[in-house]
C-alpha cells in the first residue's frame, strides 16, 4: 500500500476511470497513518520460571534485567507488584516465560495474604522457581520459611542473591547455603552484574517443553484488554470468567498495578484477557507507580485487538470512564462496554443511566454493550458473543465495487455541502485497511466534518461495523499548477 492508501487493484480501477491517485493529497485536517494490528498468531508454549521472594528484595528489577526491557513496574517501596505477571524472555536462542510475583510472606492476611496466594499459585503452576534473597540483608526468618516450602515442593529451585553490586558482598552470599536450596547465584538487577551466568543456569534448570500445555493448539487466542477506572471490578470479572483467583481482589482501589495476562475459556473459545491497572489520572500528570501503571495500561490497549471497558453501573458515568473509552477509540481497537454491578441498579438508576448514555457516550453509540454482575455472575456469558461481534466488525472488508455503488446512491440523495462557491465531488472510494476499518475518499474538494460524520453514520447503517471504530480519510485532488510545481 502506498501513501494514498490504495492497493494495486484499486489503482487499476481508478485508472479505468481516468483518476490518478498520485494527484491527490490529504485534506488539511486529516492525519493519515496506517493503524494496522499484528495478526494474532499462535506461538509454541514455553517453559515457565516463577520469580518469588519476600517484599522489596528486587524481584521486579531483576525481571526487567533478565528480559532486557523495562516492563515490570518498579518503585523503591515494598508491595508494588501484587499479581503474578508473565513476560516473554529469550536467551541463547531459547524462549521461556518469566512470572513476576508479589512479596511472599507465609501466614499473611488481608491484601498481603491475597498477594502471597498469587505467588504460591505461580509456584505450583511453574516449571521451575527462582527464589530471590536480598544479599545486603541476608536470609531473614521469612526467607527461611519460604525456603522450607520450596524444599517440600516438586519443582526445581534456583537461589538468587540480588543487590550484589560489587565484590564486597559476594563473599557474604556464601551464608545463603544454609537455606538448603543449593548454590546461591550473586547478581545485581540494577547493574546487570552476573545476569548472564544466571540466565545460563536458568536454561539448564528449565525443561525443553512446559509440563502443562495450557492453551496450546488454540491457534492464537484473540487478545482482550480489560480496562477502566479503579475499583470498577476488573479483577473480579477476570476471576469470574476464568473460574479461578487469577487477580488479587480487594476493596482498596488500585490493587492491580501491572497488566495480568490470563488464558480464559469463554463460551467454548480460548481468549487472552489482560487485566490492567485502573486509570486515575492522565499519563502525563501521573507520577510514581501510577505513571508506569498508566503506561502499561496504554500499552495493553495498543497490544490488544478488542478492549472491554468496565463501567460501574451503580454510579454516574465519570470523566475517567470517558477518558478510558477515548484511549481505546484513539488506538483504533474494537470496543465492548460492560456495565458492572448491575445487581445494584434500581429503576431510578436505569432511567438516569439512559440519559447519561445519550449525553456522555454519544460518540461511541456503535459500541457493544453488556450489563453484568461480576459478583453474582449475571450475564457474564453474554460477553463472548459481544467480543465476537466487535472483532468481526473490526476485521470486516467491503468490496470496492459495492462500496462505490453504495456511495454513489448516498451522494445522489444528499450531495456534499458547497464550499467556497464550489460543490466538491467524490470521485472514488476504497477501504484502505481493516483493524480498524479505514476508508479513503478521493475528492475534488474538502468535505466538511459534519458531512464526513453523516457518511460514517450511513456507512454503519448499511454495513454494520457494530463494536468497531470506523475511520474516514479524505484525499483532495491537487490543482494543476501545484502538480506542475512539484
Amino acid at each position: 500500500m502506498n501513501e494514498t492508501g490504495t492497493d494495486r487493484g484499486d489503482r487499476a480501477a481508478m485508472a479505468a476511470l481516468g483518476i490518478d491517485p498520485d494527484d491527490f493529497v490529504a485534506a488539511d485536517d486529516e492525519q493519515w497513518a496506517d493503524a494496522g494490528t499484528d495478526e494474532p498468531g499462535g506461538a509454541a508454549p514455553t517453559p515457565t520460571l516463577a520469580v518469588v521472594g519476600r517484599p522489596n528484595v528486587g524481584k521486579s528489577t531483576l525481571v526487567n534485567r533478565l528480559i532486557g526491557r523495562r516492563e515490570a513496574v518498579v518503585q523503591d517501596v515494598p508491595g508494588v507488584t501484587r499479581d503474578r505477571i508473565s513476560y516473554d524472555a529469550l536467551w541463547n536462542g531459547r524462549r521461556f516465560t518469566l512470572v513476576d510475583t508479589g512479596g511472599w510472606e507465609p501466614d499473611a492476611t488481608g491484601l498481603q495474604g491475597a498477594v502471597a496466594a498469587q505467588a504460591e499459585l505461580a509456584m505450583r503452576t511453574a516449571d521451575a522457581v527462582m527464589l530471590v534473597v536480598d544479599a545486603s540483608v541476608g536470609a531473614t526468618a521469612t526467607d527461611e520459611a519460604v525456603a522450607r516450602v520450596l524444599r517440600r515442593s516438586d519443582r526445581p529451585v534456583i537461589l538468587v542473591a540480588t543487590k550484589v553490586d560489587d565484590d564486597r558482598l559476594t563473599s557474604d552470599t556464601a551464608a545463603l547455603w544454609r537455606l538448603g536450596l543449593g548454590e546461591p547465584h550473586p547478581v545485581s538487577g540494577l547493574h546487570g552484574r552476573g545476569s548472564g551466568d544466571l540466565l545460563d543456569a536458568v536454561l539448564d534448570l528449565l525443561p525443553e517443553t512446559p509440563r502443562d500445555d495450557v492453551g496450546a493448539g488454540s491457534g492464537g487466542p484473540r487478545r482482550v484488554a480489560l480496562v477502566g477506572k479503579p475499583n470498577v471490578g476488573k479483577s473480579s470479572l477476570l476471576n469470574k470468567v476464568s473460574g479461578e483467583l487469577r487477580s488479587v481482589v480487594h476493596d482498596v482501589a488500585g490493587t492491580t498495578v501491572d497488566p495480568v495476562d490470563s488464558l480464559v475459556e469463554l463460551d467454548g473459545e480460548i481468549w487472552r484477557f489482560v487485566d490492567t491497572a485502573g486509570l486515575r489520572k492522565r499519563v502525563r500528570t501521573a507520577s510514581g507507580t501510577e505513571f508506569y501503571a498508566s503506561l502499561r495500561t496504554q500499552s495493553a490497549i495498543e497490544a490488544a485487538e478488542v478492549a472491554v471497558v468496565l463501567i460501574d453501573a451503580s454510579e454516574p458515568i465519570a470523566e475517567q470512564d470517558q477518558r478510558v473509552i477515548g484511549m481505546v477509540e484513539e488506538a483504533g481497537r474494537a470496543l465492548v462496554l460492560v456495565f458492572n454491578k448491575w445487581d445494584l441498579v434500581d429503576e431510578d438508576r436505569r432511567l438516569a443511566m439512559k440519559r447519561e448514555l445519550e449525553r456522555d457516550l454519544v460518540r461511541v453509540r456503535w459500541a457493544e454493550r453488556v450489563n453484568v454482575s461480576a459478583l453474582t455472575g449475571r450475564s457474564v456469558a453474554k460477553i463472548a458473543p459481544a467480543l465476537r461481534t466487535a472483532l468481526a466488525s473490526w476485521d470486516q472488508r467491503i468490496p470496492t465495487g459495492r462500496l462505490n455503488g453504495w456511495l454513489a446512491d448516498v451522494i445522489a440523495a444528499t450531495p456534499p455541502p458547497v464550499r467556497g462557491g464550489k460543490q466538491p465531488k467524490v470521485l472514488f472510494a476504497t477501504q484502505a485497511q481493516t483493524r480498524p476499518p479505514t476508508f479513503v475518499l478521493f475528492t475534488t474538494g474538502f468535505l466538511e466534518a459534519g458531512y464526513r460524520r453523516f457518511l460514517e453514520r450511513r456507512l454503519r447503517e448499511e454495513f454494520g461495523f457494530t463494536g468497531s471504530p470506523v475511520r474516514l480519510s479524505v484525499r483532495v485532488r491537487e490543482k494543476r499548477q501545484n502538480r506542475r510545481s512539484r
